[in-house]
């Protein structure tokens, strides 16, 4: 009785052990540079890595994630690999997967960029001195693939959106003897959207890749896709 007793402890022990190990580990994952099919005038030929970083430490920031670090995952994933979307060929994935160890690569392309959508500027003036006001607007795209390196598949896509403004107060001072022009902004819509889109994508992948189709956050993401999908039709439709 005291042996069946011990085995059954030693059994629990064992099996508890397992399924914390197995709840502890965490997809290993590997993000590619960052693309861009827009003609955004803030987009330079390092921003591509910049984003990268950007996405990476969000991501870390989760703490759901182990992230393969930029320098090994590029070490391995040369420009020839590299296909024209930015993502890698699905003959490829699967060795790239093997020598990093991720499981998933990701990549973003930004798709769409508008700035000052929307936009006015008022004040008045008195006496040679201005003061009026702005407001700015900008809208970014970023499509997402997540690629399977065990199947060399693309295993999920999504388009994430951000949208941001800003405004600002403008004092201008215009005498006989002296003129100049004083500006205070916060920081500026460009930049609130580009963060958006890495916060959104980081949170997106959090639910696509640990929670999966069905959960309520799919569901919420499924329902923002939708939405976007029939703000383009209608905004075809105008035109």
């Amino acid at each position: 009785m005291k042996r069946q007793m011990m085995a059954l402890i030693l059994f629990l022990f064992t099996f508890v052990l397992i399924s914390s190990s197995l709840a502890a580990e965490k997809p290993r994952i590997g993000v590619l540079r960052f693309t861009n099919n827009t003609h955004a005038g803030w987009w330079h030929g390092g921003m591509g890595s910049e984003l990268q970083d950007m996405l990476i430490a969000e991501l870390a920031s989760t703490k759901s994630f182990t992230i393969v670090e930029r320098k090994e995952l590029e070490s391995v994933v040369s420009e020839q690999k590299l296909g024209a979307s930015g993502l890698v060929r699905q003959e490829t994935a699967p060795e790239i997967g093997k020598l990093t160890g991720a499981k998933y690569l990701i990549s973003a392309t930004v798709s769409s960029f508008e700035e000052n959508t929307e936009g006015k500027d008022a004040g008045f003036s008195v006496m040679g001195v201005s003061v009026g006001g702005s407001k700015g607007k900008a809208y970014m795209a970023v499509d997402l693939k997540v690629m399977d390196t065990n199947t060399g598949e693309i295993a999920d896509v999504r388009t994430v959106e951000a949208t941001s403004e800003s405004t600002g107060m403008r004092l201008g001072l215009n005498l006989s003897f002296f003129s100049g022009n004083v500006g205070e902004k916060a920081k500026t819509p460009t930049a609130k959207a580009i963060r958006g889109c890495v916060v959104e994508i980081a949170q997106y992948l959090e639910c696509s890749l640990l929670q999966g189709k069905g959960s309520s956050c799919m569901k919420e993401y499924d329902e923002k896709d939708s939405k976007r999908k029939q703000k383009t039709k209608d905004s075809i439709k105008l035109e």
